[in-house]
């Protein structure tokens, strides 16, 4: 029986749609706020074709699903991201390329990993790019979600592109980082302008390669994760989880170098997600999701790792400047993941955080989303109902709203007794409430992974 018969990620909900549909003024269970106005999108996997050997969810082909929100109706598309290696299987009527756990066996095979541009997305001087961290973006025509083409910044990006850039919103700064699994500079780091133009890329020292999912930024500086997920080209695998090798965490001044960076290490662990960082007193505090250990990029999952591997839990790390001291605490026992926050507030301190709520299933599954209130160390949870299923939850700011939770979180929900998907949109001030409206989809959106608002401002301006 071939691996991809029985594989999780193929089946249910995680299987790919076919059909790439526009849809216009979609049934509407309450009512869409009349101030909430522009598009939701959110990118994930979406195989074209049925994969060769054992197919991993990070492998699909990135498909943008988008929803477009205006006057109280709402419309619905899905697109692949048209990638050279997506138009060439497309051609050849068949999948080319293996996935992350099968690398290429022979010298007839594809010489690299495909692009498939499939995790996230993001909004930025006007383009808007589909992010893959292992090659460069690809701008995105909006609203019709049609590929534009590689975005390298006029011949000026020379790493990959992370799938996680911040976004400063004081100064329209972009940071972005690349690493390379293979030869040094194993990290890049660069900045973009508020203007679009990638003003300034330098190499930061790391003693081996090491796969960085995300990092964050503060007022002033920019913080690396060092972690042991560990690349190793020439063993039986090629990544691994090194437990007995600390945490490494590099605070770097926004326009500095490798010069000007200081390291402080913690216990072993990983994280795949942050949620925000920023500074207070002699402190820069981070709030991220950790692991103990982590086995999702291992050939096997049944194997290595520690009992309670890949459960994510909120944690906070204050790196004290003064001292070099590190303190590391859990913020809550819920394993939960893909944090978010109202972008207004990135590197600044905030009062509230979002993250989607795991359910007890040995797939990712998110069955409804927590709200922090960290200055009173409280929380709200939203649990989306018996065998509904959610994603990210990102937050939709009302326009000229005063409050930091003042607007809605909004996320793909899938029913799997009924099979068919939502757009559920959460008072951000009440999350306890109903939803205040849910966005009848035409067609199942397979579970995905990251998305962001694009304000009708932000439309308006897309190139």
């Amino acid at each position: 029986m071939s691996t991809t018969a029985v594989n999780p990620f193929l089946a249910g909900n995680f299987a790919p749609v076919q059909d790439e549909i526009t849809a216009d003024e979609l049934t509407v269970i309450g009512e869409l706020p009349a101030d909430l106005s522009g598009m939701f999108v959110r990118n994930g996997p979406n195989p074209q074709f049925p994969p060769i050997g054992h197919y991993h969810w990070f492998d699909g082909d990135g498909m943008l699903h988008g929803v477009q929100i205006s006057n109280g109706t709402a419309s619905y598309r899905d697109r692949y991201v048209r990638t050279p290696g997506f138009e060439k299987e497309r051609e050849a009527g068949h999948a080319i390329w293996t996935g992350l756990m099968e690398p290429p066996k022979d010298e007839n095979s594809p010489p690299s990993i495909k692009n498939v541009a499939n995790t996230s997305v993001i909004w930025h001087s006007g383009h808007f790019l589909a992010l893959w961290e292992g090659g460069e973006p690809y701008a995105i025509k909006l609203p019709e979600l049609e590929t534009i083409g590689a975005y390298t910044f006029e011949g000026k990006l020379a790493s990959p592109f992370t799938a996680h850039p911040k976004i400063d919103p004081v100064t329209g700064e972009m940071m972005f980082f690349g690493y390379s699994p293979m030869q040094p500079p194993f990290l890049t780091y660069s900045i973009v302008s508020r203007s679009g133009e990638l003003v300034r890329t330098v190499p930061i020292d790391l003693p081996e390669p090491v796969m960085m999912h995300d990092f964050a930024i503060t007022q002033d500086y920019t913080l690396f994760m060092d972690l042991p997920m560990v690349f190793n080209p020439q063993g039986e695998a090629m990544i691994q989880f090194k437990s007995e090798r600390p945490s490494r965490f590099g605070i770097v001044p926004r326009h500095g170098d490798n010069s000007s960076i200081r390291w402080f290490e913690s216990p072993s662990c990983f994280v795949f997600h942050t949620l925000n960082a920023y500074q207070e007193g002699d402190e820069v505090v981070l709030i991220a999701c950790r692991m103990n250990s982590t086995t999702v990029l291992t050939s096997s999952e049944e194997t290595g790792g520690e009992a309670g591997a890949n459960e994510a839990r909120l944690y906070q790390w204050r790196f004290n400047l003064r001292t070099g001291k590190v303190q590391e605490k859990p913020l809550d026992e819920r394993i939960s993941d893909f944090p978010r926050l109202n972008e207004q507030l990135i590197g600044r301190k905030m009062r509230y955080g979002y993250t989607a709520k795991m359910a007890d299933n040995p797939m990712p599954l998110f069955e409804g989303v927590i709200k922090y209130d960290f200055d009173n160390g409280t929380s709200q949870v939203h649990h989306y109902g018996a065998g509904r299923y959610g994603g990210e939850a990102v937050f939709a700011p009302r326009p000229n709203g005063t409050a930091e939770d003042d607007g809605w979180l909004v996320t793909f929900v899938h029913d799997e007794n009924s099979e068919t998907s939502e757009l559920v949109v959460l008072n951000a001030q009440d999350l306890t409430a109903e939803p205040v409206a849910r966005v009848v989809m035409p067609q199942r959106v397979p579970y995905g992974f990251h998305g962001t608002w694009v304000s009708q401002e932000q439309l308006i301006h897309s190139i």
